[in-house]
């Protein structure tokens, strides 16, 4: 093939999908590089997920220049998973704004897009920290505009940057010590250098990397493991071609079994409401199933929607443009645009805030519901929402004032983008853990304002101590002594792992003595779906013992990896 010395509209299309086909390759591997042990390092599916809905939108866009660029934009935005994937979209969205308006794109622009792509990833983390992705961007970048003043081509230019990339990547342990510790480089950076390759790749023919790892499933067989939404493990959530949409009359004790069931065809589900009357959403292939999963148990669908996502890309585009007041077509008061989002408030109870959370356990999801809030998003460890998953969840409010709980420090990052998408207000309550979620809620005042209430939550969400018990799926060392692969290990907010045992109990006991303090009095359990009804028990009763002065609160959450959540008041 020709060596391409312009990076015009069908360079950069070829180089994203080259970018998201290697990226779905490597991601096992890229997510065994977090730093900690725990069986739900996640930057290798952010990414890749991130990419999916990238892809999606260019699928829908025309070939310029300038429709290809803003479909990248738009597409990183919405899709947008994770701390990893904000920062992806932000690279994203900084090369291609500076390439849109390209009279020509040779080694220079590039090199400009570079930088500008370097420093939008800074500014999208308010404490930049170097020895991540940010480090092995602005390297790359700089490397790129040194190379593209001394007038290398195209093709040099990239392979000059991408070996500055490698160094910066192969330096980010000597940079930040917990990467040092554990003996990896850090995930995003390496996730970057496949956008260098991919690019190279596009332009020279070079052929992409293999991934160099054979031990264990692939993070999307991981994910679609942790979430049940293929039977067969071949759907990929970019395949999924209907939307359905519909309200639904079904008794709240029927609630986990109908979403048990939509949880095995689709995607992209949110289910609001309560008393009895539901709004749903799902993206699936199944029409039939997905109608008849709430009839068999009783239920009665009503003003069903359903939407192809393949032929109506367009039609999709503008109606979230619009949702975002976008002047386009279809916005205002049509009749599309009222079934998409009017009815869906009216079978909500009308409040002045609404609350939003994150969930990933059945029983949390009824717990949340139980405590006043209105949408539950399904997500957490391993399967982090999209920007536009929660977006969606906003404007289902029937509410202009809201306030989210992302319940996750990897989801923070997406919820702080809401606000700017939506003209409702929308305050972030900055939860890092389900505990700490319950604690808030206990503040909320569904009549109050979503500042009062984002004000409120957070103090009450930030008097308690969490921590959380898990098994590590390799050896590292930690402070509190080297951790094999199968132990137990108790993990602190801000402290990392604090203790390592060879059971369960053990490992639940170590971290409750750093969790107990004489102050407090109230200690809330959170069970998962791993954590045996014996197992809970003996908890109890050592925490009886070992702290008679502490009360517990046991509560079902269902939360995988996880088999125990604590929260300490």
């Amino acid at each position: 093939m020709a060596v391409l010395e312009e990076f015009g509209a069908d360079a950069l299309r070829h180089t994203v999908i080259a970018f998201r086909d290697t990226m779905k390759r490597h991601a096992g591997g890229i997510n065994r590089l977090n730093v900690y042990p725990v069986p739900d390092g996640d930057t290798g599916t952010n990414m890749s997920r991130t990419l999916d809905a990238v892809v999606a939108e260019l699928d829908g866009a025309s070939p310029e220049l300038d429709t290809t660029c803003e479909a990248i934009s738009h597409g990183s935005l919405m899709g947008a998973r994770g701390n990893s994937g904000v920062i992806l979209s932000q690279i994203l969205r900084g090369l291609s704004s500076t390439l849109k308006t390209a009279k020509s794109s040779g080694a220079p622009r590039v090199a400009e897009a570079l930088k500008a792509a370097s420093a939008a990833a800074y500014e999208a983390v308010l404490k930049p920290i170097e020895g991540t992705i940010l480090t092995v961007v602005r390297e790359t970048a700089d490397a790129a505009q040194r190379a593209a003043n001394d007038g290398a081509t195209l093709a040099a230019m990239l392979r000059v940057a991408r070996a500055a990339g490698q160094k910066a990547l192969d330096n980010t342990p000597e940079l930040l010590p917990v990467l040092k510790d554990a003996g990896v480089v850090d995930a995003g950076g390496a996730g970057f250098m496949l956008l260098l390759d991919s690019a190279i790749h596009i332009v020279d023919g070079e052929p992409l990397p293999e991934p160099t790892y054979d031990d264990g499933p692939s993070a999307e067989q991981l994910e679609k493991v942790a979430l049940r939404h293929a039977t067969d493990g071949s759907v990929d959530v970019s395949e999924l071609r209907y939307e359905v949409m519909f309200l639904l009359d079904l008794e709240d004790t029927k609630l986990k079994k109908f979403k048990n069931a939509w949880g095995e065809i689709g995607d992209s589900i949110v289910v609001v409401g309560g008393d009895g009357i539901y709004n749903c959403h799902i993206h699936t292939n199944d029409i039939g199933a997905a109608i008849e999963a709430p009839i068999t148990i009783g239920g009665r669908p009503s003003k069903i929607r359903v939407t192809d996502l393949f032929e109506e890309v367009a039609e999709e585009h503008a109606l979230r443009e619009a949702s975002l007041g976008a002047p386009t077509a279809t916005s205002g008061n049509s009749a599309s645009d009222g079934i998409r989002h009017g009815a869906t408030q009216s079978a909500l109870p009308p409040v002045t805030c609404a609350v939003v959370a994150v969930a990933s356990g059945d029983g949390l999801a009824e717990l949340f519901g139980q405590m006043g809030v209105h949408g539950v998003v399904t997500g957490g460890q391993t399967m982090n929402p999209s920007t536009q998953e929660l977006l969606d969840a906003v404007e289902h409010m029937n509410a202009t004032q809201v306030v989210i709980l992302p319940n996750n420090k990897n989801i923070i990052p997406v919820a702080n983008k809401i606000d700017e998408l939506t003209k409702k207000d929308v305050r972030v309550v900055p939860t890092c853990s389900m505990p700490e979620a319950l604690a808030a809620l206990v503040a909320y005042d569904p009549e109050a304002s979503a500042e009062h209430n984002g004000s409120q939550m957070s103090r009450a969400a930030s008097s308690v101590a969490t921590g959380e018990v898990t098994q590590a799926i390799r050896d590292t060392n930690s402070d509190a002594g080297p951790v094999k692969a199968g132990d137990f290990i108790g993990l602190v907010r801000g402290d990392g792992v604090v203790a390592v045992a060879a059971t369960l109990g053990a490992a639940c006991h170590d971290l409750l003595a750093k969790l107990i303090t004489p102050q407090r009095e109230l200690l809330t359990i959170i069970t998962g779906s791993d954590a045996t009804s014996q197992a809970t028990d003996a908890l109890v009763a050592h925490v009886g013992q070992a702290h008679p002065h502490i009360s517990c609160e046991v509560h079902f959450g269902g939360q995988p990896l996880y088999p125990y959540l604590f929260g300490v008041e």
